[in-house]
């Protein structure tokens, strides 16, 4: 098998660093519920506007550390590159968001799904902006998941939109990033750098109208909100970095990784109802995963040489 991988031409390598990154950032992502819960009392906007504001000072202090803060400089001044980063920039925005609403109202098990549907996303994505064309395979793990979504609909009575936002939000997102031709932290701190005007301008808002947590809280809700800059730099970063070294199709599979771990804290740790249909409308994305993932191990070995 080594003797195998050894003589592969190095763009068809798994890149050990790149695939590391990601899986940790999805670990991450995995457990974030955690930290969130630890934070519901504030609110959902506020929290959102303390990760890009932490998120931004920590990035320059990492970026000043390296003496790479002329990236930034050099990022934001290619009017192409800065357009890109300002929609990554907002569609990520919007993703935290989402999940940090669904967090604090208990659909822990519904954001979970998003990311479950999120790879199966990622390949319409590749047939709509890259014209790319799937097979019968890929075909059918897409119906079997869009059968899973129309189901829980109908269940429920209406569409699991936090969990289609997340799909939506985070693979536009990823598609984003990893064509913008920018370092993984300085793509990131120019992003919260765009949007860092909206976060502290909202934030001393809330503390003019007496509604702001940080003047208010004690200090452990004070310090859960600076540690937001860590726990949403690090993970978005490895993912960057991640995604621009290892074929996308890779970073499909590896975010099982961070649903897997949400379904199981909802279910377990926050106690979420999952029966009955959410059982059945969850079966048919699994098997639509299944599906997928297997078709693309098949055809990676098709392609590796004897």
């Amino acid at each position: 098998m080594n003797t195998r991988v050894a003589a592969l031409p190095a763009s068809t390598r798994t890149d050990a660093r790149g695939l590391t990154a990601a899986a940790s950032a999805f670990f991450i992502w995995g457990v974030l519920p955690i930290y969130l819960k630890w934070l519901q009392a504030v609110p959902v906007l506020q929290v959102t506007a303390h990760r890009l504001t932490w998120g931004c000072v920590f990035a320059m202090a990492w970026l000043a550390l390296r003496g790479e803060l002329g990236n930034i400089r050099a990022a934001l001044a290619n009017p192409k590159v800065r357009l890109r980063l300002f929609i990554s920039a907002g569609l990520i925005s919007a993703n935290w968001i989402t999940y940090v609403w669904g967090v604090a109202n208990n659909r822990v098990v519904e954001t979970s799904l998003g990311y479950f549907i999120n790879p199966l996303f990622n390949v319409l994505l590749g047939v709509v902006l890259l014209s790319e064309r799937l097979n019968r395979a890929q075909w059918s793990a897409v119906a079997i998941a869009a059968g899973g979504v129309a189901w829980l609909t109908w269940s429920a009575g209406h569409p699991p939109w936090i969990s289609l936002v997340l799909a939506f939000t985070f693979g536009m997102y990823g598609f984003v990033r990893k064509v913008v031709q920018v370092d993984a932290l300085a793509g990131f701190g120019a992003e919260t750098l765009l949007l860092l005007p909206f976060g502290v301008g909202y934030l001393v808002w809330c503390e003019m109208h007496g509604s702001g947590v940080m003047a208010h809280a004690g200090a452990g809700t004070n310090l859960l909100l600076l540690l937001g800059g860590p726990v949403t730099a690090i993970p978005l970063v490895l993912f960057a970095y991640g995604a621009r070294r290892i074929p996308y199709s890779t970073v499909g599979l590896l975010q099982y990784i961070g649903p897997t771990l949400q379904l199981l804290l909802g279910v377990f740790a926050f106690h979420e109802p999952f029966g009955g249909p959410r059982v059945i409308g969850f079966s048919l994305i699994w098997t639509a995963l299944a599906i997928y993932a297997i078709d693309g191990l098949w055809r990676s070995r098709k392609s590796i040489p004897a």
